[in-house]
């Protein structure tokens, strides 16, 4: 709701729009920064693993990429900060991510195997015991045969032994004696065969026995001291993906502008709220879909001059003609304007709009009790107690879940308390065309209405609001597109007939020169003062003055006058 901050956006998405070749490259580096807050938040609740590491060394790579493509010009303040911000992306973490992580990577750190090859001696070495244990007992045995020229002596394996020398018994004589009994200690004897051990042979097997072990304990380490770096510097981190999602919405904002045909909105600190030529951004794709146009209308619900409010617009119009499109598109216009996007509209001035209320479409709550009305009314309830001249409010068929006329004197009520009491901007589109004549008595309401054409007995929607109100909402032309069987069809236009014969709306068109104003609100503008004698007796009564039998003679003739007033 601030319109500085608003503008600030609006002007980054603007400088990305400008520049396509900068901005496409941007986002290129931006698809390669996967998300830095939540990789961040799972390290430093102890929950990471080796991707997450992975994803804030990627996220710092990225950052000083954009970075330096941003560079130090003449930039948008939201995109100067957000390069300052991405400048200062610690290069001693990222090199140290770079130079321990491998490139293949396991979900889980227990499963090992994410520390790159040459990053730590020991752990290359416990490596190459566990997964090259053959190769290093064979280049052991060929040393040994070497050294002591017994071809025939083999280093073999077995469940009480371990690892031992074995080689026949005329050659074990010659092990058993100096100099060669200072390396080989003898273990074992045997009819064909004698059985030695070596210290190296020994330091060997406890190697090979725990390397597994050891290797995993040695990448746990290393995960441990990256993961204390990355907290030590999430301050800064949390920082840079913040500004990674600054220049992340504006550039996609910018895309969206440009392929869509958006406009840069004015939001600023007034009433305001004109739209020329706005869109539904759903709708508009979904008939693009099907080979079909969207139809712009505009919208103006700003106060007039040195007014204090806005105007409340009052839609009728057929079913399926448009009504809730044109509700929900202003309202997505004015989300979107002050999220800091580009619209979809030819234009758009907009006044900071503090809360948005909306209560469209129909749903229940049993498990609560609530019917669909009651879900209604609640909703109605809630503008209505706290709506503000600041606020936007759609209305979309307030009333229809009751009787006619309880929905009806429902809806005018609202109306009434909108316009006098809330004061706020508003969008209320109704099937009750009688409600059309409150724009005669209320000075900021205007009827608006969905033009339709008549051909050949079928309704033609043309989904373009223009000043006026309807005079019926064509139900029984629009019951028959959804596939009523005709004879339930022709029925209706039966009993409608009959009934528009009664003239059912003579009643309220009187009514509304009977009814005065809504009581509760402040007037428009002056009127008449009634007469009322009790009001006036009370005016001259001074209850400090008077004793207490005056005070008793002043009561008894207060009451006669009220008996009067009512004709007892």
């Amino acid at each position: 709701t601030d319109a500085g901050d608003i503008a600030g956006r609006l002007d980054a998405v603007a400088w990305m729009l400008a520049d396509t070749g900068l901005r496409h490259v941007i986002r290129e580096d931006l698809a390669a920064a996967p998300d830095i807050a939540r990789a961040l938040s799972r390290v430093t609740l102890g929950r990471g693993g080796p991707r997450d590491l992975a994803a804030i060394r990627d996220g710092l790579e990225a950052a000083t990429r954009i970075a330096g493509r941003i560079g130090s010009g003449d930039h948008p303040p939201v995109v100067a900060a957000a390069a300052g911000v991405l400048a200062t992306a610690p290069q001693g973490l990222a090199e140290a991510l770079a130079n321990a992580l491998a490139d293949d990577l396991p979900h889980l750190r227990r499963d090992g195997g994410f520390v790159r090859d040459g990053h730590h001696d020991d752990l290359d070495e416990a490596r190459k015991l566990r997964d090259e244990s053959r190769r290093v007992i064979a280049g052991l045995q060929a040393d040994y045969a070497a050294e002591t020229d017994i071809r025939a002596l083999k280093i073999k394996h077995n469940n009480v032994l371990g690892y031992f020398v074995e080689v026949n018994a005329a050659h074990g004589e010659r092990l058993m004696k100096p100099p060669l009994n200072a390396r080989f200690i003898h273990r074992q004897t045997m009819a064909n065969a004698v059985r030695f051990t070596t210290t190296a042979l020994a330091d060997l097997e406890a190697k090979i026995a725990g390397a597994g072990e050891r290797a995993l304990a040695i990448e746990l380490a290393v995960f441990d001291e990256l993961a204390a770096a990355v907290e030590q510097a999430a301050a800064t981190l949390r920082a840079i993906a913040d500004a990674l999602a600054i220049l992340d919405v504006a550039a996609a904002s910018a895309v969206l502008a440009e392929a869509e045909d958006y406009c840069r909105p004015v939001v600023e600190e007034s009433l305001a709220f004109s739209i020329e030529g706005g869109r539904h951004p759903v709708v508009e794709q979904a008939l693009r879909h099907e080979s079909q146009s969207f139809v712009a209308n505009d919208c103006a619900l700003g106060p007039d001059e040195a007014g204090d409010a806005g105007h409340i617009w009052l839609v009728t119009g057929p079913n399926m003609a448009g009504k809730s499109t044109f509700l929900r598109q202003n309202a997505l216009i004015a989300i979107m304007a002050q999220i800091g996007c580009y619209v979809p509209a030819r234009a758009a001035r907009i006044g900071i709009v503090d809360r948005l209320f909306s209560r469209v479409g129909a749903a229940d709550d049993l498990a609560r009790g609530r019917s669909t009305f009651m879900v209604e009314m609640v909703e109605t309830a809630a503008i209505l107690n706290q709506a503000g001249p600041r606020s936007l409010v759609i209305l979309d068929e307030i009333g229809r879940g009751t009787a006619t006329f309880d929905g009806l004197s429902i809806a005018w009520a609202a109306i009434e308390h909108l316009h006098e009491v809330n004061r706020s901007r508003a969008l209320f589109a109704t099937h009750y065309h009688e409600l059309t004549a409150l724009s005669e008595r209320l000075a900021r309401l205007r009827n608006v209405t969905v033009r339709v054409k008549e051909w050949q007995g079928d309704v033609i929607f043309l989904h373009e609001i223009a000043a006026g109100a309807a005079d019926r909402s064509y139900g029984i032309q629009v019951a028959k597109l959804a596939g009523l069987p005709a004879s339930v069809v022709e029925r209706a236009r039966a009993v409608l007939a009959q009934l528009e014969e009664t003239d059912r709306k003579s009643p309220v068109n009187t009514l509304i020169d009977d009814l005065p104003l809504f009581s509760a609100a402040r007037t428009a503008g002056p009127t008449e003062a009634v007469a009322d004698p009790v009001a006036a007796m009370l005016e001259t009564i001074r209850p400090d003055d008077l004793s207490p039998r005056e005070a008793l003679e002043a009561l008894y003739r207060l009451k006669a006058a009220l008996r009067e007033k009512r004709g007892d």
